[in-house]
């Protein structure tokens, strides 16, 4: 038969509900998008005062070449016409000196006049566009108009300059011509009729030819329409600033800042590499997020959660028990294993006793065991009452060495209240810990869960800072992560579930919780060796799991996690 109680794979999320949740993740980023926003508000106020008192005039140029026949269609100026120079023409220093000197400016404001002056022409025509801006609507259409002006009349100049210098040129070829032709006419005048005569009638000929060549070529130069070209619309002067104004500069600004703080806010979410959903945790640690605690009381209150004292806290803790008992893989064995990923274990622990706590309400005969060997915290901070002993551990020899006497059978019933009532194995500090975890004691007493009814949860210290962990994944394949999603990035809780993998376990699913107050992002990132002593022995730091003093940490942490496994496997 068939299983229906498993839950399903995390499933895939579609474009749109990717794109809101990567909307919803740019809302985290409230400073940088304030500060794109206040960048362009100033851009736009900068802006709107610049501008303010701006004014542009613009006068339009269409452009002749020279022509002895201004009417004929076939002709294509735009082939004599080399638009891009004569653009280069009208901007340069010649021009804005010409109109200088005809606007009367100091040579002093020469730069500032020549500044004002834009040139442009639009595409597919002779058409240059003089556009000026100035202070004043006047000033600036006089300007513009002497600009056009200056320009046009340089530019007949140019023209007139080069037909007269090419009239010269053909002037100084004819001229030695004719002085010849009129000495060879006067030879010929006294000449005898003869072969002689003809001959020199011939060469006559030739040279009124020649002469007649340069005649023609000076007369059409001559007759060349020279003008330059003509103002098509002359500069007025204009009837508001050319600016957009303070209210649309601001409108403006707005929308770009608004952009800019998005593009930056995207680009720090891109490269963050903490979770930025509960997506995000679910696809790192592939499980299910079964909750998150409220943040205004995850941290700092007692922590067992009374349901009239918080009923937000106790209803989510409720649920995230109810998800667990319906989950195959946890309702098969009832064994839990709350771990965070490394710092501080308080969110752990308070989630490991409320568990507790619910799956009590539901009839089920709990037991909450303290793994914690290095800090151990909740018999000071839970309201309990001396119980019975356990079954295997009645009778037992007190000539065992102390390495290996946690549990020493103490157990303590917690009082949950409206909840009923749990066990509690305390933890307490031992100098190898890596044994006392893996001893036959420890493994009978995770195995009380193989009675009917019956459900353990063990509470264990970060995974990521020590190895006790994985010292249990082999007997408490179940594996709760209690995170904060800002103080662990996604590769560490992806390392998590290789270890716990790695180790025979399983990760069942996540708990996030809010940062305590004062807490910074990152806070719980730090070793293990600055987290161990905050409640550790007063007499020294915390016991290793290999025998020595100190914590383990990075791929030690892992050593020592494979060596343990396998002595409690042994």
């Amino acid at each position: 038969m068939s299983e229906t109680n498993r839950p399903a794979a995390v499933p895939t999320e579609d474009e749109p509900d990717l794109l809101r949740d990567q909307f919803r993740q740019l809302l985290r980023y409230r400073r940088l998008l304030g500060a794109g926003l206040g960048i362009g508000l100033l851009g736009g106020v900068y802006l709107g005062i610049s501008t303010a008192d701006t004014y542009v005039a613009s006068a339009d140029v269409v452009l002749r070449a020279p022509t002895d026949d201004p009417f004929n269609p076939s002709l294509a100026p735009d082939k004599a016409i080399n638009i891009g120079s004569e653009r280069q023409v009208a901007l340069s220093s010649s021009i804005a000196e010409a109109a200088r000197q005809k606007l009367g400016v100091a040579e002093k404001d020469f730069k500032a006049l020549r500044a004002g002056l834009q040139v442009t022409n639009p595409p597919q025509t002779m058409v240059l566009r003089f556009t000026y801006t100035a202070a004043s609507p006047t000033q600036a259409a006089k300007r513009a108009n002497a600009m056009s002006e200056a320009y046009l009349l340089k530019r007949q100049e140019a023209l007139d300059a080069t037909r007269d210098r090419m009239v010269k040129g053909y002037k100084d070829q004819r001229d030695p011509v004719a002085k010849e032709l009129d000495e060879l006419a006067k030879e010929i005048a006294r000449m005898p009729a003869g072969a002689a005569r003809d001959a020199a009638t011939s060469s006559k000929t030739d040279l009124q030819s020649e002469v007649g060549g340069y005649n023609g070529k000076i007369t059409k130069l001559e007759a060349l329409d020279m003008t330059p070209g003509r103002v098509t619309s002359s500069a007025t002067p204009p009837s508001g600033a050319d600016g957009p104004g303070l209210p649309m500069s601001l409108a403006l600004g707005t929308a770009v800042g608004l952009a800019l703080g998005l593009l930056a806010a995207w680009v720090r979410l891109v490269f963050d590499p903490a979770p930025r959903s509960e997506g995000d945790v679910s696809r790192a640690l592939r499980a299910p997020v079964l909750g998150s605690l409220p943040r205004d009381r995850t941290g700092g209150g007692p922590l067992l959660a009374a349901g009239e004292a918080d009923p937000r806290l106790a209803e989510e803790y409720r649920s995230v028990a109810f998800r667990l008992a319906y989950d195959s893989r946890f309702a098969d064995r009832r064994r839990l294993l709350v771990v965070a990923p490394r710092g501080s274990s308080e969110a752990a622990a308070a989630v490991a006793v409320n568990l507790a706590a619910s799956f009590a309400e539901t009839g089920k005969d709990v037991l909450l065991i303290e793994a914690d060997l290095r800090t151990p915290v909740l018999a000071g901070q839970l309201p309990t009452e001396a119980g019975a002993r356990p079954r295997w551990s009645q009778g037992a020899g007190d000539g065992q060495s102390a390495d290996s006497d946690w549990p020493e059978g103490r157990r303590l019933v917690v009082d949950a209240g409206e909840s009923g009532s749990f066990d509690l194995i305390p933890g307490e500090r031992v100098r190898n810990v890596a044994r006392s975890l893996t001893s036959p004691r420890a493994t009978r007493l995770i195995s009380e869960a193989d009675s009917p009814n019956s459900t353990v949860v063990v509470l264990a210290p970060p995974v990521l800072s020590y190895a006790d962990a994985l010292a249990l994944v082999d007997r408490v394949d179940g594996v709760l992560v209690v995170c904060d999603p800002r103080a662990v990035y996604r590769s560490d809780l992806a390392r998590i579930r290789e270890l716990i993998s790695g180790a025979g376990g399983t990760v069942l699913g996540a708990v996030l919780h809010a940062p305590q107050p004062g807490d910074k992002r990152g806070a719980t990132r730090g070793s293990a060796a600055s987290a161990a002593p905050a409640g550790g022995a007063p007499d020294g730091p915390a016991p290793r799991g290999d025998g020595s003093d100190g914590p383990p940490s990075g791929d030690a942490g892992d050593t020592v996690a494979l060596r343990t496994v396998r002595t409690g496997q042994r």
